[in-house]
């Protein structure tokens, strides 16, 4: 009996040294390579600090032949050197492509000619995802209006986690990681998601969307597949450029 507790007690330190044991390079190239996964290879972009992706679509070029008029017909908004201005009065723009999930890119700019107003009259508009989800673009620097209705809100639905906004008069970009809500027939299997980035700050990190943005009433559940990418002409002078996109489906 005293014989066979002296054994047991010497088991665990002969495992010790059976897990100590070292092993060959070859061996240890042989246990690394059963978790290397080597397909599919991701596909090469040329991403230059600065420049538009290889592989994304540029919306601005040397005029508005990717853009028509949310009503049919002509976009008659300006486009100048690059810079697209809204035109007051003309109503919403809108890419003639359909987009579900996409990272886009947006630059845009107030100027100091609406300073008088104050709230949702300084300076306002709004980038579409889908042409139903509306980030909120708006001079919201030193302009209190109500949160969810601020830039870098989904509007009338979530506050951004901060206020990145910079004066009239200086550029501003997002950077939107987009998710399309999913839908089978009438029925949406899952909500669309939202990440916004507002001049490199975090504002919506994987916000839910709960529906469409609506101004009156709260948001309502519609089906849909891909649809175009919408400016909103909220009777402001606002400037868009260098708006790109990568489609991630």
């Amino acid at each position: 009996m005293k014989k066979l507790i002296w054994v047991l007690a010497l088991m665990p330190a002969c495992g010790a040294l059976a897990a100590d044991k070292q092993l060959s390079e070859q061996e240890m190239h042989q246990l690394a390579a059963k978790t290397e996964v080597w397909q599919p290879v991701p596909a090469v972009v040329s991403a230059a600090e600065g420049a538009v992706p290889s592989d994304a679509i540029a919306l601005l070029g040397a005029d508005l032949s990717q853009w028509q008029s949310a009503k049919g017909g002509k976009a008659d908004w300006s486009l100048q050197d690059g810079v697209l201005q809204v035109k007051p009065g003309s109503g919403d723009i809108e890419t003639k492509q359909g987009f579900c999930d996409v990272q886009l890119h947006v630059e845009w700019k107030v100027d100091s000619d609406r300073m008088d107003k104050e709230g949702q009259g300084r300076n306002n508009s709004g980038i579409f995802l889908q042409s139903m989800y509306e980030i909120q673009v708006l001079d919201s620097y030193n302009n209190p209006t109500y949160p969810n209705g601020q830039a870098g809100s989904v509007y009338k639905q979530t506050i951004p986690l901060v206020n990145a906004t910079r004066p009239a008069g200086q550029w501003q970009q997002y950077d939107i990681i987009y998710k399309a809500p999913r839908f089978d027939g009438d029925k949406r299997l899952s909500p669309g998601y939202v990440t916004v980035l507002h001049n490199g700050v975090l504002v919506q990190n994987h916000t839910e969307i709960a529906g469409t943005t609506e101004w009156i009433g709260p948001p309502q559940v519609k089906a849909h597949g891909c649809l175009p990418l919408k400016l909103q002409d909220h009777g402001d002078k606002v400037s868009f450029r260098n708006i790109w996109l990568r489609k991630l489906n």
